[in-house]
């Protein structure tokens, strides 16, 4: 009788174990049928791709980085996302480290409806009809000022460097962005520098820090000083500009003669990443021509797609400085590609920051 009760009492456990198990494997299941998507803060807004919803109701999570250096640096450290956003200049960086699996054009619904210009990046092409990154938006980097608080300026970068607003000024405080501006001012190509034309870049970056309120990424914080008054001018991107005007601050996105700056980032897709089908039904699903008119219209930003433009009234563009060509575009202003030094460039960029 005592054995025959340790029996009933050992094919429970085992049943209970089994139960277990088929618990913990599935949710390990619905853990791994959930995307992992990592991307700039305000990019994992749902209105971007809401026929994945549609077919994956809470397919998706999202965690966010700061820059897509900070991204780098943490999915080089062990961080496996399904897809990140990344920008262009920093693919073959992601691509040199091994990170990356190429993109079947075949898969991508609205491929051809992507402006050729981004098609056609060099680092993008992986042979085969495969892409490193899927092109998915695109905009400007320039001087964000109240026109109340900074009479007619001269259009120039200069204006981050002026000591009578000294204090009232604020820079994006990446790689790709300032010490880029620091190069144009400094006559050097931000793009491939010499050791002595560092050094010059570095001069003129430490020429302006004492000027400066801050180094940041965080634009809502920005847009809150320009609002208030605390800041005069400052880096930016269209989003700000688009977010204030709308908000009745008097405010001016500046085409610098030097040259605005204009960026473009997009998708890749993970070497090891866990749900390939649902990536691409996600990059499919951001590629709806409503997924870009979603972005224009509420951002500012470009969309790589011809077909988002046809549906934003040619008024609207008008008002956000964006042509509905973005070759027109990148005719007047710098492209940000890759930086030959940019790892020196990161490591300079922080000794100055640092007061050296």
């Amino acid at each position: 009788m005592t054995f025959h009760l340790k029996s009933i009492s050992g094919h429970k456990a085992r049943a209970g174990l089994a139960a277990l198990a088929l618990a913990l494997s599935s949710t390990v299941a619905l853990a791994a049928e959930k995307l992992q998507y990592f991307t700039w803060s305000g990019y994992e807004l749902p209105d971007f791709n809401k026929s994945f919803l549609a077919a994956h109701p809470d397919g998706v999570e999202a965690s966010i980085f700061g820059d897509d250096d900070d991204a780098f640096t943490k999915v080089k450290a062990g961080f496996r996302p399904d897809i990140a956003h990344p920008c262009y200049d920093k693919v073959a960086r992601w691509n040199k480290e091994g990170l990356l699996q190429p993109i079947d054009t075949k898969r991508i619904k609205n491929w051809d409806s992507i402006f050729a210009v981004f098609k056609n990046l060099p680092d993008l092409q992986a042979g085969d009809g495969k892409v490193w990154m899927v092109p998915w938006d695109w905009g400007n980097t320039s001087i964000l000022y109240r026109t109340d608080l900074v009479k007619n300026p001269e259009a120039s970068w200069n204006l981050l460097w002026d000591k009578q607003y000294a204090g009232r000024m604020a820079t994006i405080d990446a790689v790709h962005d300032t010490p880029i501006v620091a190069a144009l001012l400094a006559g050097v190509n931000p793009f491939d520098m010499t050791a002595e034309q560092m050094d010059k870049v570095a001069a003129k970056l430490r020429e302006q820090r004492p000027l400066l309120s801050s180094y940041t990424t965080d634009m809502t914080s920005v847009e809150q000083a320009l609002a208030s008054g605390q800041l005069v001018a400052a880096m930016t991107w269209n989003a700000s500009a688009t977010s204030l005007k709308k908000q009745g601050v008097p405010v001016e996105f500046m085409k610098p003669k030097e040259g605005m700056l204009t960026w473009a980032c997009g998708f890749v897709m993970l070497k090891d990443a866990k749900n390939v089908d649902l990536a691409y039904d996600f990059i499919n699903s951001r590629l709806d021509a409503d997924s870009g008119k979603f972005l224009i219209e509420s951002y500012g930003y470009g969309s790589s797609l011809s077909t988002a433009f046809a549906g934003v009234p040619k008024d609207e563009l008008e008002k956000l400085q964006l042509p509905s060509d973005p070759e027109v575009m990148l005719k007047s202003t710098i492209f940000t590609g890759p930086m030959k030094q940019n790892d020196d460039v990161a490591k300079m960029f922080e000794k100055v920051k640092a007061g050296g």
